[in-house]
């Protein structure tokens, strides 16, 4: 369902074809939500078969057709009460915790090792939103709450490598 409102929600900013969606996924809401192709393009087809979706083929110059999707006004109308409904908390997995949780039977090396591996992996991550915000302009108030998402990721991160400093202190 989310998934679903997510690309009508990236369809209401413009027509996209499923590979335009898979990019902008990447570079826009892939902070919060991850997708992979096959997930976008079977979520595409479905909601174009409930009428949320339209597909219009645009030829291509020198280049082969393209399939661009375009929101529907039932697929406006469905963004919308997604938009007004009471926000669901989403629950979390995360591989690297539960490796955490069961982390006592790793030695030292073994552990100083999966914390160093993430510190790098979050580093990394962080490195790339704050390189997307200084680079982003909040030209409008769409804009700025798209933002918004992003300085949330970026938070996160920071505290998350603020929490890898505390666990490796405590558990060296």
């Amino acid at each position: 369902m989310v998934l679903s409102r997510i690309i009508l929600g990236l369809l209401a900013l413009a027509p996209m074809t499923g590979y335009d969606l898979k990019r902008h996924f990447d570079s826009t809401v892939g902070h919060f939500w991850a997708a992979d192709k096959a997930q976008i393009y079977r979520t595409l087809a479905q909601l174009v078969v409930e009428g949320c979706a339209e597909v219009e083929t645009v030829a291509g110059s020198g280049a082969p057709d393209r399939q661009e999707h375009r929101i529907t006004a039932a697929g406006r109308a469905a963004l919308a009460a997604w938009l007004a409904s009471a926000p669901e908390r989403h629950v979390e997995r995360d591989p690297f915790l539960a490796r955490v949780f069961f982390g006592a039977d790793l030695d030292d090396d073994g552990l100083r090792s999966l914390f160093a591996q993430r510190r790098v992996a979050t580093q990394a991550q962080l490195a790339r939103f704050e390189r997307m915000r200084a680079e982003a302009e909040a030209s409008d108030r769409g804009a700025r709450l798209r933002l918004a998402t992003l300085d949330n990721g970026i938070v996160h991160l920071r505290t998350e490598l603020a929490w890898l400093d505390a666990v490796e202190e405590e558990v060296a």
